[in-house]
């Protein structure tokens, strides 16, 4: 090989130290870029063989890892639509919202909403997420991408829910005598969301204050108003010695126009007190519009209406590989899953050796400028001493080609 193996080693250096000044010049480019991993050049040595008495230089070649699995550091912002990851675990976005959108994966956070109400990061590409319906918690698809959708936080449309259960606990007096009527009223909401109200009444019918006293009190129940027919008089009996309620089945109410309620009344007394509500509650709600949108640490992604309501409407998966850093880096901080990086598996939060999703924060480049500047110094001192070595091998072919003249 002689004085051109030593102008191809020299080459070869220069490429080395070309492709590592252009990681770190990236990475100063990016150093506050949400989400972005640095990139490192490796370098591996091209030996060739060797004949006796003589040295054949060989080179160097540059290889490109990505530190992904460095955690960046958080900072926290007042938009409750940010999102980062601690600790493992990437978002799935998507490049579009229709058929045929490719999927990747990402950790840059900041989603806003674009004009139809997609969340989309500053890149443009799409959060992905399971959608919530019927209030039941979704499905996950283990190994692979599937059931996801791009998540819109338009919620137009007016949210009327109809009463589906109700609670009425009471302490119904012991002193009260035989004939006494005690009543209360409770709002409830029919199909189209209109108040409708409902009143339930007591009236004793044992007398408690003989001797001895009887084991058990009855009073009966009568619930009318707002109702397609009047529900009793249901017989509630209640233990003399504890003056709690015995057999406490639920009252099924039926409302006018809406849903025929069961209402809870296992909890209610028969103690030496004034008549008293404990607890009374009824779902439902009157027609309203979403107000806001935000994210639980869970993942889950809520619609609160202008009533207070609050409905889950998506919930986010993260998703993960067994060697993130072998992933394929894409344009706009994306990664797409390599023969080297395994299979993704997806999972919610926290769960599975999945991260935890802070809400309200982004995760920042995990580029320590220090270092970088350090290596960009090196390598250009190392470029340099190649070009020297280039540069003395063709002049030392020169002085063999001018021994001829």
């Amino acid at each position: 090989m002689g004085l051109y193996g030593v102008m191809r080693t020299g080459v070869s250096g220069m490429n080395a130290q070309s492709s590592k000044l252009g990681t770190v010049a990236d990475n100063i480019a990016n150093s506050g870029t949400t989400g972005y991993k640095r990139a490192e050049t490796e370098f591996s040595s091209m030996v060739l063989s060797q004949g006796s008495g003589t040295y054949n230089s060989g080179g160097v070649q540059a290889h490109t890892k990505y530190a992904i699995t460095d955690q960046g550091s958080m900072s926290f912002t007042t938009s409750k639509l940010d999102l980062a990851v601690d600790g493992n675990g990437f978002f799935i976005v998507s490049d579009g919202t229709g058929a045929g959108s490719q999927q990747a994966l990402t950790r840059a956070g900041s989603f806003v909403p674009d004009g139809d109400g997609f969340l989309v990061n500053t890149a443009g590409y799409y959060l992905q997420g399971y959608p919530i319906t019927g209030g039941a918690a979704p499905s996950v698809v283990a190994n692979g991408l599937g059931g996801l959708q791009p998540v819109n936080i338009t919620q137009n449309q007016l949210e009327a829910t109809p009463t589906s259960t109700g609670t009425l606990h009471a302490n119904l007096p012991d002193s009260a005598a035989v004939g006494d009527v005690v009543s209360t009223s409770v709002v409830v909401y029919d199909n189209l969301g209109n108040e409708k109200q409902i009143r339930f009444e007591y009236e004793k019918i044992t007398d408690t204050s003989v001797v001895p006293i009887p084991a058990t009190a009855e009073w009966e129940l009568t619930v009318t108003g707002d109702v397609t027919a009047p529900v009793g008089p249901i017989t509630l009996q209640f233990d003399t010695a504890t003056g709690q309620m015995i057999g406490a089945a639920p009252v099924n109410v039926p409302i006018t126009n809406g849903n025929t309620v069961p209402f809870d009344l296992s909890q209610s007394t028969h103690l030496d007190a004034d008549f008293t509500i404990t607890s009374v509650e009824a779902d439902g709600n009157s027609p309203s519009s979403v107000e806001s949108v935000e994210f639980g640490d869970d993942g889950t992604l809520y619609a609160i209406y202008e009533n207070g309501d609050r409905r889950s409407i998506y919930k986010i998966p993260l998703a993960d590989v067994p060697s993130p850093d072998k992933l394929d880096p894409m344009s706009g901080n994306l990664y797409r899953p390599s023969i080297d990086s395994g299979d993704v598996r997806v999972g919610f939060p926290g769960e599975a050796g999945l991260g935890d999703l802070q809400v309200g924060a982004l995760e920042g480049s995990n580029v320590d400028l220090a270092s970088e500047l350090t290596s960009m110094i090196e390598s250009q001192r190392t470029y340099t001493a190649n070009s020297q070595v280039f540069k003395a091998g063709s002049d030392l072919l020169q002085e063999l080609v001018n021994l001829v003249r």
